[in-house]
């Protein structure tokens, strides 16, 4: 395995760093106050728009995009450190390169199993950053960790689907821009095969029947950044057969053929919200004083900082391995790792972001700091993509099959 970075990434790197420091880093407050000011919360501040004109014209657009035909071209271990350098302000930053999730996903899959005419109708919008997008699978009544518990219905009627079921945190859905949901549903709910009973349909957000009902929040963030986490109602909603994504009974596969890249896009990020973390704890340990001695100079301090090092090391090593299974031997043949890098990351980037709020007191839990916005990001990340103990219950799975 060779780790070093090609000449290429290191100068997208050297790229994007100079793009946060001089640009995205002073965006966050600016952001912030206009967002007070905007008519609806969930409007975009005008500097967001600022930043992808000067990303594009730096040429940081569209980088997690393997395809050239489409975006950068980078491998997954090309676009790794790229992506970790974007968690440092994952509130702005990735949305200023059009990597945030969920349009990254679900440009994916349109890329992937869309038709030429879904992808001169959405893809290129979303290509062009001039649309958002949202992901529509998580259920409240239902175990939604697992698929083939899905309950919206997408029954065929002549030339139309009809879509009826109800949705929520769908990430993206508050925000105005976001103009088409790729629907998660079962057309086939008595099928024998429990993995073929879903399909995926692209449903206009104006179409008749689409409730954006409302906001859901996390740990008390309503995250305006994202264009915030909907409850959404189909109430037999009606779209033409040709916006099937694939064909009938081929959800499930399509689902986990976006997660694969979507769950090392949040390993990544992750990483870099833990950096921002130390940096931060750092700082404050040697501007403080406490009991007549700098932070810097008790010994807790020293474990906490020195522990978080060793952790982000470690991790980044594994997403690193990840990274490069993924491209040399794909998604399937870096299954383990995969499961691996989903339920290390964000329990051990909680726990480094949790000691740095403990050393800043009340200013880490306050907004003048982005730590307890980090922290419940993270937190957030061990549920979504599946939650730790799905993978978990996999992983030992496969482990076992080898003593069985």
């Amino acid at each position: 395995m060779d780790f070093a970075m090609d000449a290429r990434t290191e100068e997208l790197r050297e790229r994007l760093l100079a793009f946060m420091t001089e640009h995205v880093y002073p965006a966050e407050p600016v952001a912030e106050e206009q967002r007070a000011a905007l008519a609806s919360p969930w409007d975009t501040p005008p500097v967001v728009a600022e930043l992808k004109a000067e990303a594009r014209r730096r040429g940081l657009w569209n980088l997690f995009l393997p395809d050239a035909k489409y975006g950068a071209g980078l491998t997954n271990l090309q676009y790794a450190p790229l992506a970790e350098i974007t968690g440092r302000s994952p509130h702005l930053a990735p949305t200023a390169l059009n990597c945030a999730a969920p349009d990254t996903g679900n440009m994916e899959v349109l890329a992937q199993f869309g038709t030429e005419a879904q992808r001169a109708r959405w893809l290129e919008p979303l290509l062009a950053g001039e649309i958002r997008s949202a992901f529509a699978m998580t259920e409240p009544e239902v175990a939604s960790s697992d698929a083939t518990n899905i309950e919206t219905r997408i029954e065929r009627d002549g030339d139309e689907y009809v879509v009826t079921g109800r949705k929520w945190y769908i990430s993206g859905a508050m925000n105005p821009d976001c103009r088409i949901f790729i629907v998660m549903g079962k057309t086939d709910p008595e099928g024998e095969d429990v993995r073929r009973q879903q399909s995926m349909l692209l449903v206009p957000r104006d179409t008749p029947g689409v409730e954006v009902r409302r906001a859901m929040r996390v740990y008390g963030y309503e995250d305006h950044s994202h264009g915030g986490h909907a409850e959404v109602v189909f109430h037999g909603a009606r779209v033409p057969v040709d916006h099937l994504i694939g064909e009938e009974g081929g959800g499930f596969a399509i689902a986990q053929a976006r997660l694969g890249p979507g769950r090392i896009h949040h390993c990544m990020r992750l990483i870099g919200m833990a950096e921002r973390a130390i940096e931060l704890m750092c700082r404050r340990a040697v501007s403080r004083t406490a009991f007549g001695r700098p932070l810097a100079a008790q010994g807790q301090v020293h474990a906490w900082i020195a522990d978080a090092r060793v952790a982000v090391e470690q991790l980044r090593l594994l997403v690193l391995k990840t990274a490069w299974l993924m491209d040399t031997v794909g998604n399937k043949g870096a299954h383990t790792e995969i499961q691996a890098i989903k339920i290390a990351t964000p329990r051990t980037v909680v726990d480094v972001i949790d000691r740095a709020v403990q050393l800043h007191g009340a200013g880490g839990v306050s907004q003048d700091f982005p730590l307890a916005e980090l922290w419940a990001s993270a937190r957030t990340l061990r549920l979504a993509d599946g939650p730790d103990e799905v993978h978990q219950r996999s992983l030992a799975r496969r482990e076992l099959k080898r003593y069985a």
